[in-house]
């Protein structure tokens, strides 16, 4: 019994971890989204490409 509890502990805090992780990811996967739309509207990236046609 003891030992059921120590890998049910484990299991909490790597389960916990993993979590922490994937929240951490998609949070900065936000960050880089954001900037890269900014740029492509704000810099004029699109308005570039047509000039250049």
């Amino acid at each position: 019994m003891k030992r059921e509890n120590e890998l049910n502990e484990n299991y909490r805090k790597n389960g916990a971890i993993t979590l922490i992780a994937l929240v951490i990811t998609i949070i900065i996967l936000l960050i880089l989204a954001g900037v890269v739309i900014n740029f492509v509207i704000n810099g004029g990236i699109i308005d570039k490409a047509r000039a250049c046609n």
